[in-house]
């Protein structure tokens, strides 16, 4: 099973949000990390067939996800960064309705739902209007919609937002259980939510991928230029320090060039 962008590019007039990045995503979870502005939700937005790109292909399994249409969106769960939620439903009745635009029907519906609310810790509240939620609840809820129908592409974006520490670790676990058998995405500006749960980490700065790779493949990299860790030890945190100043030296050396 792979996930595969070619070439992709998103502009926005002049602005190019997305540049010619390439990558394939294979089951386990791939951590997108850069800062808030990077272009990660343009991604996730291009995978999810939510705005339209530029330029460039997305195959899944071989075929662009264009002409694969509702057969894609059979396969895909998509938890957005922000989204409106319909504040008179409850919980329950918000996720049973999801489920129907999912075309799980009856029986099925009502077991997913029940068991995703278990999931996310929501069971106690699944009763009270969404509306009354707060935010670390509705990001739960989110991700319970997004798990309904059991999709084999998962595209969480800032999925941890707003919860609290507790509610962090518990979350990021159980996604990091989900990576076994589904293709996940994971995109964070947040270093701590996938240092020790991805399979594999994507910088990515101004719309471009600036570096990928394991976590201990990454950190092996920067070991020797590293003088100072950030928290004593090595970490991830590092790494992302150490690429985001050498791309923004990188930046400042084209700019004077042209001078």
């Amino acid at each position: 099973m792979e996930l595969v962008i070619r070439n992709l590019s998103k502009a926005y007039g002049s602005k190019k949000a997305l540049d010619g990045v390439t990558f394939t995503f294979r089951e386990g979870l791939t951590a997108i990390l850069g800062e808030n502005g990077a272009g990660k939700s343009t991604l996730m937005n291009l995978i999810t067939d939510n705005i339209r790109r530029t330029a460039g292909e997305i195959l899944f399994d071989g075929t662009d996800i264009l002409k694969m249409g509702a057969d894609f969106r059979a396969v895909l769960g998509f938890m957005p960064q922000q989204q409106g939620l319909y504040e008179n439903m409850s919980g329950r009745q918000f996720l049973l309705y999801m489920a129907g635009l999912k075309g799980l029907k009856g029986r099925t519906a009502r077991e997913e739902t029940e068991r995703l609310l278990e999931v996310v810790n929501l069971k106690a509240d699944a009763h009270r209007k969404a509306g009354g939620y707060s935010g670390g609840m509705r990001q739960r809820l989110l991700l319970a919609q997004a798990l309904l129908g059991d999709p084999k592409v998962l595209i969480l974006d800032e999925p941890t937002a707003g919860l609290d520490p507790r509610e962090r670790i518990r979350l990021r676990q159980f996604i990091h259980e989900l990576g076994k058998d589904k293709i996940v995405l994971f995109s964070t500006h947040i270093v701590s939510d996938v240092e020790t749960i991805a399979d594999e980490v994507v910088l990515m700065r101004q719309g471009v991928f600036v570096k990928h790779g394991t976590v201990p493949e990454l950190m092996a990299e920067v070991e020797p230029y590293v003088t100072e860790p950030v928290t004593g030890r090595l970490s991830l945190e590092d790494v992302y320090l150490y690429y985001d100043v050498r791309v923004k030296r990188s930046e400042r050396a084209c700019l004077h060039a042209r001078f």
